[in-house]
């Protein structure tokens, strides 16, 4: 069965340097389009659910081509809004072997940072909604967007709507006056499943644990709303070959996934948006341990993916998550 899923979030052009080049050596730049939340409506609309983003992009024809591009993703755009303002940008240097990747941010005073919503029509966004997803990236951005993002969730508990979060805490996005600390903890207050490791608790809800599970305890203690808490964990042997694995808090235990070996990677950017999909495509349809694997799995194979967003299909994520070779499904 179709679920209904929203989400809302900033889409930014992605200008990549060739193959492995550096910043400072190139003379092209691949462009693209993505965001954290726009990758994971990608990724649900790619397995066939019906899924409508919320944003706004800059009135001329370079946000008409973001716009083209969610729509090209098989995603509803009823709900993106065209307003004064610039294209957010991102550059992006892929690394190899021991040389990280890099990426530069130039998304002040974008359209999307200046849009606070005010004229959405919430009953409408959540109209058979089943599912509402927000990240930390949106608050952070500008007084505007966190009211926005407040509206969002508000609305969202309104209309009986399950809400996720991928706290996602960014030092650097938060220069407007506000900590998470101020913005935070209201927008978890309405939120059922949340992405977030020892780090993002502490600094958005101050919860100063050092063990997990008891971090996940007194997060849920403070906030009764919360029923999952989850994160991925990842080894890194170098650049392009990472060990990447998950655990799921559900309030009574802590649910591990499998270990996935990385050994070529392609692409890091959105593997932590693919492990989101995966998970709301899992707590849907799947138990916690397989929801879990799942979520990873996706995110594993997002890492072959050049580009923001996760073209797999959910026949793949589900062979892998056997252990199975995705490959065979091309003979």
């Amino acid at each position: 069965m179709t679920k209904r899923i929203i989400t809302l979030g900033e889409v930014m052009m992605r200008l990549s340097t060739p193959g492995h080049e550096r910043f400072i050596q190139t003379h092209d730049y691949e462009v693209q389009y993505g965001g954290a939340e726009a990758n994971v409506a990608a990724s649900l609309a790619y397995w066939d659910q019906s899924v409508a983003h919320v944003c706004a992009f800059p009135n001329h024809d370079i946000g008409k081509a973001g716009i083209r591009y969610l729509r090209s993703a098989g995603i509803d755009t009823s709900f993106v809004f065209l307003r004064e303002g610039r294209m957010g940008l991102y550059f992006f240097e892929n690394g190899s072997m021991h040389r990280s990747s890099k990426i530069i941010y130039d998304r002040f005073y974008s359209a999307f940072s200046l849009f606070d919503g005010a004229e959405v029509d919430w009953a409408s966004v959540f109209d058979g909604a089943d599912w509402f997803h927000w990240t930390g990236i949106t608050p952070a951005i500008s007084a505007a967007t966190a009211k926005l993002c407040l509206s969002a969730v508000q609305a969202a508990r309104q209309y009986d709507v399950k809400i996720s979060g991928d706290i996602n805490y960014r030092r650097n996005l938060w220069q407007y006056g506000k900590s998470p600390l101020d913005v935070m903890p209201e927008l978890i207050r309405h939120t059922d499943v949340i992405i977030a490791g020892l780090t993002d608790l502490e600094n958005c809800l101050g919860i100063q644990e050092t063990d997990y599970v008891q971090a996940c305890v007194e997060a849920q203690r403070q906030y009764p709303t919360i029923q999952y808490i989850s994160t991925t964990q990842r080894e890194s042997l170098g650049s392009s070959h990472n060990i990447l694995s998950g655990v799921l808090w559900n309030g009574r235990e802590l649910v591990s996934s499998r270990s996935f070996d990385m050994p070529s990677i392609v692409d890091r950017v959105g593997g932590g948006d693919a492990f989101m999909a995966g998970l709301i495509y899992g707590l849907l349809y799947k138990d916690d341990a397989e929801a879990l694997n799942y979520a990873v799995a996706a995110s594993v194979l997002k890492h072959s993916i050049p580009g923001d967003a996760n073209f797999v299909t959910v026949e793949e994520v589900e062979h892998l998550v056997k252990g199975e070779n995705v490959g065979k499904l091309l003979r």
